[in-house]
């Protein structure tokens, strides 16, 4: 049976986590889909709120510590990521951000990348398309169409169940159909995106 590699990044600040609870859930529906179609899901979870300190200590010293190095392999290297994050004044937390800012700006490109957050109310769903959207837009990720934003009044609802299976259908199709197309460097004369001087004169 061939795998998949998904990490999921959940940004919860509290034990137990709405978020990291959000996360698993995403995640269990996008093995669920992907099991339908004979794809096995390897899921690694970065839990950021054991890597804050570790996280804050490198934005200021530039140097990484084990535990930080490993996290940005695990999301680097995986075939998808189910990002994860409470709200905070109608954006994602500085622990999201600081963590994503530690990530190389190309290497995510391509990668198909499924959004969630939480908060407490409903307001705030906005988050997912006014600051996750344009985050991920920029590392030149593949974000797939469905978010998920559970607000406190949503966990027992069908309408959250339904949206959390929706966006696990679609990031596993993803996953199945398309190869992740890994970030090349600009300036390789081998990576597939580059067109040497005299490619682009015979074009002209």
């Amino acid at each position: 049976m061939e795998t998949k590699r998904i990490t999921v990044v959940a940004a919860g600040l509290s034990e137990p986590s709405s978020t990291r609870m959000l996360a698993d859930r995403l995640a269990e529906a996008t093995e669920g889909a992907l099991l339908e179609h004979e794809v096995a899901a390897e899921i690694t979870v970065v839990e950021l709120r054991t890597l804050a300190v570790d996280i804050a200590s490198m934005m200021v010293t530039r140097v990484e510590t084990a535990a930080v190095q490993e996290a940005i392999k695990q999301v680097v290297e995986a075939d998808a990521i189910i990002a994860v994050t409470p709200t905070f004044t109608m954006s994602y937390s500085g622990l999201f951000k600081s963590f994503f800012d530690l990530v190389d700006k190309d290497a995510l490109t391509g990668v198909p990348v499924l959004l969630g957050a939480t908060g407490g109310t409903a307001r705030h769903s906005m988050v997912l398309d006014t600051a996750m959207r344009p985050l991920f837009a920029y590392l030149k990720a593949a974000v797939i169409p469905t978010g998920v934003y559970a607000a406190s009044e949503e966990w027992a609802t069908s309408g959250l169940s339904n949206r959390v299976q929706r966006a696990g259908r679609e990031l596993a199709s993803v996953i199945r159909n398309l190869p992740r197309a890994r970030a090349t460097d600009p300036f390789d004369p081998e990576g597939a995106d580059f067109e040497t001087f005299d490619q682009l004169i015979g074009r002209s």
